[in-house]
């Protein structure tokens, strides 16, 4: 059973939070993608600060199962209807995180009429008042759906080693394709700040010579906090220009859209 007063703090702290969540698209590469982006999660979930996971990819994340879950096969698309109240659909997890499977919405957005694009426009505003931070964790780095394209940041977590290397590297040059203008980096499982900065840097080498898109380094996973730099809206812009960026490029999505000319920090 749920720890009711665990619950209750929860919806506490959800009550009187002030700024709206940041809402970030993830990506992750190298070995251990998935755990390195559980340890992403949970580090932005620390201290309070809720997380939801809008998650792309079909199944559970390694690491998100827990006997408090509902396993039954929901994704944020059955409730389009009402038929699916979203309190059935949030998989609640350990540590103040929640993961809403978006695996069948968020590639079928293009293909929804006006009012049910509205209905799930409407339930992700519902998802951004109960959340500091709103992650989409992005199936496919190739092919931007609506929720991928329209997150204003994103991140890559980036693994010290030779596959997190390579799998960065193609995540990079996937996202500078699409017209991403930035990308924030942030490593996983280096041996030392020094060898993750060194790390970072030459990832931002290679990316210089041979993509041109820029890189933003966000520290170490394990021994910085990863929502210092996510929390701060872009300079001049007010706190809630992120939500509602959000929400805007989700009203305007025309389907196969890119990111040129878009605000990513």
């Amino acid at each position: 059973m749920l720890d009711l007063a665990d619950d209750q703090a929860a919806g506490l702290r959800r009550l009187f939070r002030r700024s709206p969540p940041a809402v970030v698209a993830v990506y992750s590469a190298g070995r251990y993608a998935e755990a390195n982006l559980l340890r992403l999660v949970h580090r932005l979930a620390s201290g309070g600060r809720p997380v939801t996971v809008l998650d792309e990819c079909s199944g559970p994340l390694t690491g998100f199962t827990d006997a408090r879950v509902d396993l039954e096969n929901h994704d944020l698309l059955h409730a389009l209807d009402g038929r699916v109240p979203l309190t059935l659909i949030r998989q609640r997890l350990p540590g103040d995180v929640v993961r809403i499977p978006v695996a069948l919405a968020a590639p079928l957005f293009d293909y929804l009429d006006d009012q049910r694009r509205q209905r799930l426009i409407d339930l992700l505003s519902e998802v951004h008042r109960q959340a500091c931070y709103v992650l989409v964790r992005a199936a496919d780095a190739q092919l931007a759906t609506a929720l991928s394209w329209a997150a204003p940041r994103r991140v890559l977590v980036a693994e010290a080693s030779g596959p997190g290397a390579t799998g960065a590297f193609t995540v990079i040059k996937s996202l500078a394709a699409a017209g991403a203008a930035t990308l924030h980096v942030t490593v996983a499982r280096a041996r030392n700040r020094e060898d993750a900065r060194a790390f970072f840097l030459q990832l931002q080498t290679l990316v210089r010579n041979h993509v041109g898109l820029p890189l933003a380094w966000m520290g170490e996973i394990e021994r910085d906090d990863p929502g210092g730099e996510l929390a701060q809206p872009a300079t001049g812009a007010s706190a809630r220009d992120g939500e509602q960026a959000f929400l805007r490029r989700l009203q305007g999505w025309q389907g196969n859209s890119k990111w040129i000319g878009t605000s990513d920090r």
